[in-house]
C-alpha cells in the first residue's frame, strides 16, 4: 500500500513545488520590458501625436526627458499606476495613449461601437425602404408587370411569334 501511495505523494509535491515557483517568479521581469510596456502606453507631448517610445523628431525637447523620467520611475520600482499618474499630473491627461475605463472616459470606449451600430441600423432601414418602395407608374398610367403575370405575357408572346 505504501508503494502505491508514494508516486501520488511525489507527484503532488512536484506540482506544489512548481506552483510555488510560478507564484514566486510571477512578478519577476526585466525592467526593460516594463519600460517598453509603459512607454507604449504614453504619448509624447511635443505635438507629434506619436507613442512616447516611437517619437522620432530630431531634437525633440520632450521625448528624451520623458524617457529619462520613465526609466527613473521603473528603476525606483514605482508601480505602473503610480508612474502613469505622475506623468498625468506633470503633462496632463493627453500623455495617456488610451483613455481609462473610468468616469466620462468610458464614452471614448463606447462611442465607436455605438456609432457602428447606429450606422448599420441606418443602412438596414435605407435598404428596406428601397426594397419596399412602390413601383413607378409609366407615363400613360400602366403599371409595369412583375412575377407570374409577366411570365404569362412572355409565354403568350413567344407562342404568337413562333413560325
Amino acid at each position: 500500500m505504501i508503494s502505491a501511495v508514494h508516486p501520488r505523494v511525489k507527484r503532488t509535491l512536484q506540482a506544489a513545488a512548481l506552483s510555488l515557483a510560478l507564484l514566486l517568479l510571477l512578478g519577476a521581469g526585466d525592467s526593460g520590458s516594463r519600460f517598453n510596456e509603459l512607454g507604449h502606453r504614453m504619448m509624447c507631448v511635443c505635438g507629434c501625436s506619436q507613442i512616447l517610445l516611437e517619437c522620432n523628431h530630431v531634437g525633440c525637447k520632450y521625448s528624451d526627458r520623458m524617457r529619462d523620467e520613465l526609466m527613473a520611475a521603473v528603476d525606483r520600482g514605482d508601480s505602473d499606476d503610480l508612474t502613469l499618474q505622475a506623468f498625468v499630473q506633470k503633462y496632463g491627461t493627453t500623455v495617456i495613449a488610451a483613455p481609462t475605463n473610468k468616469g466620462f472616459n468610458r464614452v471614448a470606449w463606447v462611442m465607436p461601437f455605438l456609432a457602428l451600430g447606429l450606422g448599420l441600423t441606418t443602412v438596414v432601414f435605407i435598404v428596406r425602404a428601397w426594397k419596399n418602395r412602390p413601383t413607378p407608374a409609366l407615363a400613360d398610367g400602366i403599371k409595369p408587370l412583375r412575377g407570374s403575370e409577366l411570365e404569362q405575357f412572355r409565354a403568350q408572346a413567344q407562342k404568337e411569334t413562333e413560325l
